[in-house]
């Protein structure tokens, strides 16, 4: 009688094991499809309530001395943003990003209209899973192509979550600040 049971019970069981394994790889295929077809913008504007890391910072500013607003633009939808400031130095703080990307501004006037050597993310959000690792994978091959840029650095706030998450990506911590910390994306240009 076991016998009999073992023979019976074991292709069952195996044939369930597949077939829940087919059903699961769809879906984690289905859920990521999104990515495939993703592309990166640059936008005017952003919902800056959505922001969890800097909401008081106005559109005026995120677009203001040759700062950039970035989003990964799905089916007319945007999934991921990250806003940018473009320095020659790495700031510690809001106050000194401010500064730099206004004086790197106002450098480029004389240097082809290239602001700045330093790529500053200093914000970044999600709206959808595996927007944000994304959105800095994108934007990561944008600096690499570009002529002037030869660093990508964050200006991150002093969390834990932060701190996963470009480690996980790939950056290397730069430095602690009082109140932010610098990841470092090393750029290698081809």
């Amino acid at each position: 009688m076991k016998e009999f049971l073992k023979k019976e019970f074991k292709p069952r069981i195996k044939a369930r094991i597949r077939k829940n394994k087919q059903v699961i790889n769809k879906k984690i295929d289905t859920f990521f499809d999104w990515i495939k077809g993703a592309e990166l913008v640059e936008l005017k504007e952003c919902n800056t309530n959505e922001d969890p890391v800097r909401p008081e910072l106005d559109n005026v500013f995120r677009r203001s001395y040759g700062r950039k607003i970035f989003g990964v633009k799905y089916l007319g939808e945007i999934h991921a943003v990250m806003c940018f400031a473009y320095t020659n130095e790495v700031p510690r703080n809001v106050n000194e990003l401010d500064k730099f990307s206004h004086d790197a501004f106002l450098q480029s006037a004389q240097r082809d209209q290239n602001v700045g050597q330093i790529a500053i993310a200093y914000t970044v959000w999600s709206k959808k899973k595996g927007g944000g690792k994304l959105i800095v994978k994108e934007v990561f091959k944008k600096i690499k192509k570009s002529n002037h840029l030869n660093r990508l650095i964050t200006l991150s706030p002093l969390t834990e979550m932060a701190t996963k998450f470009h480690s996980k990506n790939g950056a290397k911590l730069l430095r602690v600040n009082e109140n932010t910390q610098n990841f470092e994306y090393e750029v290698i240009k081809k």
